[in-house]
């Protein structure tokens, strides 16, 4: 098994990881921490498509959509972050409510 193999089934544990967490936590910040390790996944599937043929460089192109990503991500939990804190503000509660609960 290759090194590189290797990285993209770790990366493809963590998405799944962080998929079934989305589904099954209810608490916000759960689901913020989840999508974060999903996108570490996603993050580590891109560096291990990089590699090429052993004793060459690896494609720069990927690693530079990784520091992109990576700059996103950050964007993405701080305004995920600053949702839950409103969401729970204006509600008392850390979860999104359900059908039929008060303000759904």
């Amino acid at each position: 098994m290759s090194v590189s193999l290797l990285y993209a089934a770790g990366g493809l544990v963590l998405f799944c990881l962080g998929l079934n967490a989305i589904f099954v936590r209810v608490h916000l910040l759960r689901k913020i921490l989840a999508a974060n390790v999903m996108g570490s996944g996603v993050f580590m599937v891109f560096i291990a498509l990089a590699a090429r043929v052993p004793g060459e460089g690896a494609d720069p192109v990927p690693h530079a959509m990784v520091l992109t990503g990576i700059v996103v991500a950050v964007c993405f939990t701080a305004l995920a972050v600053a949702l839950a804190v409103r969401i729970e503000q204006l509600s008392g509660r850390s979860r999104l409510p359900r059908k039929g609960e008060e303000g759904a």
